[in-house]
């Protein structure tokens, strides 16, 4: 089960509101949400919430780029919300060429030259299974982005590690935005 909200930033103090994420395909479609949500190109903070698993954060000023605060990388890419906040750039990749993966993956879905996985392979059966991205790549387990998102907002990077998936509300709260947050929650 998933929540969104988005908290803006106005000159009478922070506006609540939750929204629908049906319509969001890509960061920049959330972003133009962000945006919306605004007059004056003041701050807009998007939370998405996949319940007991992760919270994402997604600031956006202005017309400047977004900035991204993921809690566990690892469990957002395996949610079609997350995989939308796990960008290029976020990951540390160089953008995806979309030909590039469908000469790298054979028929039976695995790269050139890798084994298969098969009974008869004896690969380790006691290492981590590794959360892959769409291009291969292993999404790192924890924490990812930028952690002092919301520290001149009033909530720190150490704060905001410290929380756990129910975070809203401790956020809204730092922000000063706890009252507002009730009228959607």
């Amino acid at each position: 089960m998933y929540f969104a909200a988005l908290l803006a930033r106005t000159e009478d103090g922070w506006k609540a509101s939750d929204t629908e994420l049906d319509d969001v395909e890509t960061l920049s479609d959330l972003t133009d949400l962000a945006r919306e949500a605004t007059v004056d190109d003041d701050t807009v903070i998007v939370f998405i919430e996949q319940e007991d698993a992760w919270f994402g954060l997604v600031r956006v000023d202005g017309e400047e780029d977004p900035r991204i605060y993921v809690s566990d990388a690892a469990a957002a890419a395996r949610s079609s919300y997350g995989e939308i906040l796990l960008t290029d750039e976020l990951l540390g990749r160089d953008p995806e060429d979309p030909g590039a993966l469908e000469e790298l993956v054979d028929l039976d879905g695995t790269e050139d030259g890798e084994p298969d996985a098969g009974p008869d392979n004896d690969m380790d059966d006691n290492d981590e299974e590794e959360i892959r991205a769409d291009d291969g790549s292993v999404v790192p387990a924890g924490p990812l982005g930028e952690a002092a998102v919301l520290a001149d907002l009033g909530l720190s990077e150490k704060e905001l590690l410290a929380l756990g998936t129910d975070a809203l509300a401790e956020i809204a709260d730092a922000l000063g935005a706890a009252d507002v947050l009730e009228t959607v929650q």
